[in-house]
């Protein structure tokens, strides 16, 4: 079961690498499995095709950001508004670190797979969904310690998230951290006031 287990992990690890650094399309089966060193049969052990690994890949990845959002927003030995700052100072870091560009997985495949595969783009759809819910519980935590004025909880999420969507979006176009600099700044503004 663990060997199972591991190799199945194995290949949702390398696509996910390599999905968020070339996207879906561009590239083959093969690529994959020659980089995970996993056979074509072992494939379709845990696949059924690569749709459904992509599928697959985005499930997982949602999974690990979610328990990671759980884990830094349920921090309760912080205020909410300082989990809320930290979270897109992360994002910031881990887009434009020192070690240069980040690609991020959501950014690359959003628009790829939203009109050539139905099953990613609700994948993908109900994952930035529960990422701008999780978001928006921060917001309201916030708000009843009273750091953050009475607001729609829910609609400044959702404008933040789609800022850093675009910043991140921008910031791959124009290979700088600019945008994710202008994205804080504006984040800062429209939390704190």
């Amino acid at each position: 079961m663990d060997r199972h287990q591991n190799t199945c992990q194995h290949l949702l690890n390398t696509g996910r690498e390599i999905l968020a650094a070339r996207g879906f399309s561009s590239v083959g089966l093969s690529t994959i499995l020659q980089q995970a060193g996993v056979p074509k049969g072992s494939f379709y052990h845990y696949f059924r095709s690569k749709e459904s690994f992509g599928q697959a890949v985005l499930e997982d990845y949602f999974r690990g950001y979610m328990e990671n959002l759980a884990a830094r927003f349920g921090d309760e030995s912080r205020p909410a508004l300082d989990r809320l700052i930290s979270y897109w100072a992360n994002w910031q870091h881990q887009y434009c670190g020192p070690d240069g560009l980040r690609d991020c997985l959501v950014v690359k495949l959003s628009a790829e797979v939203a009109d050539l595969s139905e099953a990613m783009r609700l994948t993908i759809r109900d994952g930035t969904s529960q990422i701008i819910s999780s978001i928006a519980q921060c917001i309201e935590a916030a708000i009843a310690e009273g750091s953050l004025p009475e607001q729609n909880a829910r609609q400044l999420a959702t404008n933040l998230y789609q800022l850093w969507l675009g910043a991140s979006l921008l910031t791959k176009l124009h290979r700088d951290d600019q945008h994710m600099a202008h994205a804080m700044a504006l984040t800062q503004k429209l939390i704190t006031g």
